[in-house]
């Protein structure tokens, strides 16, 4: 079993210059902590995602650890022009001597869609599209690519990655059907889905990658609001507060445009029924033990990847969090 980081560095109430701040104090204490990497949600116009430029965050993250890697989930391909996002790419793992992660995605919010002046209805192909460009201008000296929505006349590809021909790719999963192409292609992947809903997606997943002869080397893990305290009681008093502010900035963009997220049923108003779903636990190291056994008994993942800032928690609680989980958790699942 292996251990991540999810953060969708929504608004803490607080100047952006501290929250830029305590995050990334709080990556130095993933990286000493001995996590294996650090995704980074990338959301637009709306206090779910603050670091709306998510690889500007990620390089300065780079130069404050040694060992954590880390990187989008996911990158929304089709925001970006295609040589300028494997421009950003190629620096982002030069900058940590081949530490990038590189998640990639359509982006699943019409708003914020329409705000970019993209077509929602056009934005899956255009990523598929892409995503071609993508891998091929990564691993290529030169780029020629001649498609509906991108054309490219021997183009040169002067900056490479560390990491060839790509780094390794993520992707998001939330049912079963979505599962054959990344285990095909060999694409780790994170499902926030509750246990019920995650067992039959990695089911399809391990199996679709056993069929084609591939081996164990991905990585498929959960996503799961995480607060760690001294006590049960503690723990909880933290995740009552801090939830329902994550939640106000998940829904704001949508309750804007009177909608709701399509997963909208996924986050509940309370922590108390967030954890009644099973894809949250506040409480002390044990029961944050139990937790994770009972996520591995019931989805078998190899990767537990947990959000451990969110809301209006404070660096502090935060760090206290992570040093809990870390010292007292970790080691019982290594």
């Amino acid at each position: 079993m292996k251990f991540g980081i999810f953060d969708h560095m929504d608004d803490a109430g607080i100047p952006h210059g501290e929250l830029f701040a305590g995050r990334l104090r709080l990556a130095e204490a993933y990286d000493r902590a001995g996590f294996h990497g650090y995704h980074l949600a990338e959301h637009h116009g709306t206090p779910i995602g603050c670091a709306a430029s998510p690889g500007i965050f990620l390089a300065a993250l780079a130069q404050r650890t040694e060992k954590l890697r880390f990187g989008p989930l996911v990158y929304l391909l089709p925001f970006y022009h295609p040589l300028r996002l494997i421009e950003e790419i190629c620096m982002l793992d030069q900058l940590s001597g081949g530490r990038l992660e590189l998640g990639i995605g359509r982006g699943v919010s019409p708003f914020e869609t329409a705000n970019y002046a993209l077509d929602f209805a056009q934005t899956g192909a255009m990523y598929h599209e892409a995503f071609q460009v993508l891998l091929k201008g990564l691993a290529a000296d030169e780029l020629t690519f001649d498609g509906k929505f991108y054309r490219f006349d021997k183009v040169p590809m002067v900056l490479k990655p560390v990491q060839r021909p790509h780094p390794p790719l993520w992707y998001g999963v939330s049912i079963p059907d979505n599962a054959d192409w990344p285990a095909a292609n060999d694409v780790n992947v994170v499902s926030l889905a509750p246990p019920a809903a995650v067992r039959p997606i990695f089911e399809r997943y391990l199996a679709t990658r056993r069929k084609l002869g591939k081996g164990d080397t991905t990585l498929y893990g959960v996503g799961r609001h995480v607060v760690v305290a001294d006590t049960d009681d503690k723990a909880l008093a933290i995740a009552r507060r801090a939830y329902p502010r994550w939640r106000s900035n998940f829904f704001w963009l949508f309750n804007r445009h009177g909608s709701a997220p399509r997963v909208g049923d996924l986050y509940p108003e309370s922590f108390d029924q967030l954890a009644a779903l099973r894809t949250a636990v506040a409480g002390s190291p044990q029961t944050v033990r139990d937790f994770i056994a009972a996520e591995i008994e019931e989805t078998s993942p190899n990767y537990f990847v947990p959000w451990l800032a969110f809301g209006d928690m404070t660096v502090e609680e935060a760090l206290h969090s992570v040093d809990l989980f870390a010292r007292e958790v970790m080691p019982a699942f290594g």
